[in-house]
């Protein structure tokens, strides 16, 4: 039985970790690829203001990824408390995505395309294991909708019925 749990959890959790990761993925191509379209036109001295406003849109996406594939068979909270919740922790993740940026860019002077795009990628690095954790512990940490196949469920019933005309037969 403690096994069963134990199976269970890890199960749960490698599909979401695997479904996050798919967005993840994904968030990185936006984020990164928007990143270098500003920093390579409109904003190439503006490497901080360019981070912030791709971050923005993978956040946007990350939203509707997230909600409606990774956690979707988790019960949801008034939609308006979930996007709060959702866009605070994607704030605190984005600002540590940035802080690495403007730290790496302006104090330790790593300047260049690839530095750009190295501290980029470990800014949301750090800003993803923020992620992940927040939106388990706080933002979709509603307790998961039994999954059950329809099998079982249409089952279910019929067995209940056997199981009392049983018991007034005896």
């Amino acid at each position: 039985m403690i096994g069963d749990r134990i199976v269970d959890f890890v199960r749960s959790l490698w599909r979401e970790l695997a479904k996050f990761g798919v967005i993840g993925v994904v968030n990185i191509i936006i984020d990164l690829g928007l990143y270098n379209v500003l920093i390579d036109g409109p904003m190439p001295t503006k490497v901080t203001a360019a981070k912030i406003v791709s971050g923005s849109v993978a956040t946007l996406f990350a939203w509707v990824g997230n909600r409606y594939w990774t956690f979707r068979h988790r019960r949801n909270r008034p939609v308006h408390h979930e996007v709060v919740l959702f866009f605070v922790v994607n704030g605190i993740a984005l600002a540590v995505s940035v802080l690495w940026v403007a730290f790496a860019h302006y104090t330790l002077g790593l300047h260049g395309k690839f530095w750009l795009n190295f501290n980029a990628m470990f800014g949301i690095g750090l800003g993803t294991i923020i992620r992940f954790w927040a939106y388990k512990q706080l933002v979709f940490r509603n307790e998961p909708i039994a999954e059950e196949p329809v099998g079982q469920a249409l089952a279910e019933p019929l067995q209940r019925e056997d199981t009392r005309q049983s018991d007034t037969r005896a």
